[in-house]
């Protein structure tokens, strides 16, 4: 999707993919990931989730990235927070204690910007894309933060033609596609969760599951 759209869909407020709430998932089974306290947690395509807010009260840092400035702006004030703000190259970097959210296009970001990250929380990144461009957000990633160890990532899965994305749909032989060559792929949930939203009802869908995946650097994958 291009810079564009996604600045429309939050000057519009169509942000349907925004939750108000913790995610239930991010809350059940991140400890499974066994992640230090004060490790650095990687959030791409951030948003204002307030999933963040849930990795710092855990004790983790946080860095995001987010290309909307109405949606860091919103973060912040939101929540009451006060950010520094620095020019950081092609970023705005909004900083407040244990928390770095740059403000810019993911595809910008480099290795300096990841430096010590130990894993990533994605649960709306990998299905806010076209499929063109999610071999291009592994292979950045891949790229800029080859020791990132754990994932956990959240997905939809559903039958594509029937409707348009974003979300896109993004199925288990994609996401072994994706990440298999260095990730070992765990499995941890699969739930049918059409009923639960109507909006994805009234938009065509007959069936809709939401995934969720924990990702392990495969121990033979040189960084």
């Amino acid at each position: 999707m291009h810079t564009d759209f996604w600045l429309e869909r939050w000057e519009q407020n169509q942000i349907g993919f925004h939750e108000q709430e913790i995610n239930a998932h991010l809350q059940k089974f991140w400890e499974t990931l066994d992640i230090p306290a004060n490790s650095k947690i990687f959030v791409p395509l951030c948003g204002k989730s307030r999933d963040i807010l849930w990795l710092l009260s855990h004790g983790y840092q946080v860095v995001g990235v987010e290309i909307s400035p109405l949606a860091v702006q919103s973060f912040f004030s939101e929540n009451q927070l006060e950010p520094i703000i620095t020019d950081c190259g092609a970023f705005q970097c909004w900083e407040t204690e244990g928390l770095s959210l740059y403000l810019g296009n993911f595809f910008d970001l480099s290795n300096e910007h990841l430096n010590d990250c130990l894993a990533i929380y994605d649960r709306a990144a990998l299905i806010a894309l076209p499929s063109e461009m999610r071999q291009e957000y592994v292979q950045h990633l891949n790229k800029i933060a080859p020791a990132l160890e754990h994932t956990l990532l959240v997905t939809l899965e559903y039958t594509q033609y029937e409707m348009p994305g974003p979300p896109f749909s993004v199925d288990d032989n994609e996401v072994h596609s994706l990440f298999g060559k260095t990730y070992a792929i765990e499995p941890l949930s699969a739930e049918d969760v059409l009923q639960n939203n109507e909006n994805f009802r009234a938009r065509g869908l007959s069936n809709l599951k939401e995934k969720v995946y924990r990702l392990s650097k495969r121990p033979d994958v040189i960084c």
